[in-house]
């Protein structure tokens, strides 16, 4: 799919420069100790609209209510990702509901909702918790989205684990290429400080709010 020539993954005509080092000074304990304060926090701030979500959609049709699906980890290892379930039993559980056709056919209505407000995305501070995930990194992708993938492993983006948000998620979200969500991530890890999650939380918030770069199909 790439060739690599002097340093440089080329994708698509377009050369993509390989990450940096991990900052030095963050990462590690600090980092784990931050998303596991934070995460505990989340979730007592979020019990109740968590509580609500997870009534809607067993009002709305029974069945799970949390969504499983197995994602690409840290030093490319799988794990089950937790979710609020947004799509119908019948849904295609193992790809990317952006490469459905006509993903809408699959999304419930108390999951556009949920997916418009991101509130599907919630349950993942348990993966938060459990070490899996961190609150800021690179969003983790099923094993299907090879070409993400191997960008991303080129680039070295999985050192870290990854992140219910991250620096793609507020530079575009779903409305940029997976080469700019692979540079972004790359950038994130370059960066990575104590102060620029926190900056990247709080700018997650605004975009939830505003729905900005929100695609319900995806």
């Amino acid at each position: 799919m790439n060739e690599a020539k002097d340093g440089w993954e080329l994708s698509l005509g377009k050369p993509i420069a390989p990450a940096r080092a991990v900052r030095p000074g963050y990462g590690g304990l600090p980092k784990r100790l931050f998303d596991i304060v934070v995460a505990s926090l989340l979730l007592i701030l979020a019990a109740i609209p968590m509580l609500l979500a997870a009534a809607a959609i067993k009002l709305e049709g029974g069945g799970n209510v949390i969504f499983r699906q197995i994602r690409v980890g840290a030093n490319l290892r799988p794990f089950v990702c937790y979710k609020f379930r947004t799509m119908r039993p019948e849904a295609p559980r193992d790809c990317a509901s952006a490469e459905l056709e006509q993903p809408e056919r699959y999304i419930t209505r108390v999951g556009t909702a949920l997916r418009r407000m991101s509130i599907d995305e919630l349950s993942q501070l348990f993966n938060v918790l459990s070490g899996d995930m961190s609150l800021v990194g690179p969003r983790p992708v099923i094993p299907g989205e090879t070409e993400l993938v191997e960008l991303r492993r080129q680039l070295g983006v999985y050192r870290v684990s990854p992140g219910i948000t991250g620096l793609a998620q507020v530079r575009g979200r779903d409305c940029i290429t997976i080469e700019r969500k692979a540079e972004l991530d790359a950038e994130y890890i370059s960066r990575m400080s104590l102060w620029l999650d926190i900056k990247l939380i709080l700018r997650t918030f605004f975009c939830v709010i505003f729905c900005r770069d929100v695609h319900e199909g995806k």
